[in-house]
């Protein structure tokens, strides 16, 4: 699709001057929200979210991890005006990314997965987020033509998941889907591979019909599925054990007993996604940015495992990886490594052992641990005796009372 920053937006003074009816208006927002890309455009009321207490009984039951701040902002996803004083509607809308699978299917030793929503060449916030100004300059310049607009101003705000708002449920309230089991947000048509965004506005923009019906039946193909058994009970998620979780938003090591269940996964996570019936007809409507990039899909590990921080930054500063940073990333390369005992990574890993950054440090003293090298005991002397981080160092003692109970 083209670039929004090209296309002709109509200026204010070639807006024809006819008067336009509120229901006349949304429509139209809902046609541009289409023309920039977004497979579906839906109106909500900005209203207390019928699922907020299930919201904080899941943080009262420890399920959101080390996310601290879904906690210390717990209050202000009550309702929408927490995020825009005056909201009273709310656009819902989806752009889809990639429901194919990539070559990953059957990776090569050496190789890691990634989640299909981060194989673009972009960051969706900042793609979203230019499309969401667009459009609600649209809404600014077609709302002058309302007689609505004579008695008051219009504001807008758009929101890509970082504000709190509890975005599923007011799609689902607009009628785009429904939360399934794997807690995504599914719909008929789409399934459930695409981003969910938020344009707020102060005027009252007629609504659509909510969603009630849940169309997952009696399937567990999400739930069942689960390497690290994340999910507590359908349409609840532990996140603290979801690789997804574990990959992106955990700072530190992934606990002992779940690191085998990351398996392949560098980043991110589609297992619930992929045995979800919903997405086996989900149609390619992704825009070009979305589009699978060979340099995310084929990075071979030992290359990222030999990324200095400077190298790291040229490679996904304006990616989705940029989130766990160089650590997080170098840390889950030498997971994926371990597990699979990859012989290419060794020596960048033993090279790691050096590393300023103490949870690489660790992780390469796992990842090696994993290996069933016949000198890893020399590999690990210098590390033994000079090491000062209590998180390298208890990883090196879980290698050593693991190779004790095998002797």
């Amino acid at each position: 699709m083209t670039d929004p920053g090209k296309r002709d937006f109509p200026s204010a003074n070639r807006i024809s001057t006819v008067p336009l009816k509120l229901s006349e208006l949304a429509e139209g927002l809902k046609r541009q929200a289409g023309f920039l890309g977004f497979a579906e455009a839906r109106i909500t009321a900005a209203v207390e979210p019928g699922r907020y207490s299930d919201f904080l009984t899941w943080l009262d039951h420890g399920y959101a991890g080390e996310m601290s701040y879904l906690e210390s902002r717990k209050d202000a996803y009550r309702h929408p005006a927490s995020v825009m004083a005056g909201v009273r509607t709310i656009l819902v809308l989806a752009l889809p990314y990639s429901p194919k699978p990539t070559n990953q299917s059957s990776l090569a030793i050496g190789v890691g997965r990634i989640a299909r929503y981060a194989c673009g060449s972009v960051d969706y916030h900042d793609w979203i987020h230019d499309r969401l100004k667009l459009l609600g300059h649209w809404l600014e310049q077609h709302y002058s033509r309302t007689t609505e607009s004579q008695s008051e101003s219009l504001t807008f705000r758009g929101i890509v998941d970082t504000a709190p708002l509890l975005e599923r449920e007011f799609a689902q309230l607009s009628g785009m889907g429904w939360i399934g089991k794997n807690t995504l947000l599914l719909n008929r048509t789409l399934g459930s591979y695409f981003f969910l965004a938020c344009l707020l506005t102060n005027i009252d923009l007629p609504c659509d019909s909510s969603h009630v019906q849940d169309h997952c039946g009696s399937c567990r193909a999400c739930i069942e599925a689960c390497p690290t058994q994340a999910f507590v009970e359908p349409h609840v998620l532990d996140a603290s054990q979801c690789i997804s979780y574990l990959t992106i938003e955990q700072r530190g090591m992934p606990p002992i007993e779940l690191r085998s269940g990351i398996g392949d996964w560098l980043y991110g996570c589609d297992i619930c996604q992929e045995v979800c019936p919903w997405n086996r007809r989900a149609p390619s409507l992704m825009e070009e940015a979305f589009q699978p990039s060979a340099s995310f899909t084929e990075l071979p590990l030992r290359e990222i495992l030999s990324l200095d921080q400077e190298h790291f930054r040229v490679h996904f500063r304006r990616t989705p990886f940029w989130r766990a940073k160089r650590r997080g990333v170098l840390r889950n390369a030498a997971i994926v490594a371990g597990n699979q005992r990859s012989p290419d990574c060794i020596e960048p890993l033993k090279s790691l052992l050096q590393d300023e950054d103490e949870l690489i440090r660790a992780a390469a003293v796992w990842s090696l641990s994993q290996m069933e090298l016949q000198n890893i005991e020399e590999i690990f002397e210098p590390l033994s005796l000079n090491e000062q981080s209590s998180l390298v160092q208890a990883e090196l003692q879980y290698f050593r009372q693991t190779r004790t109970r095998a002797l």
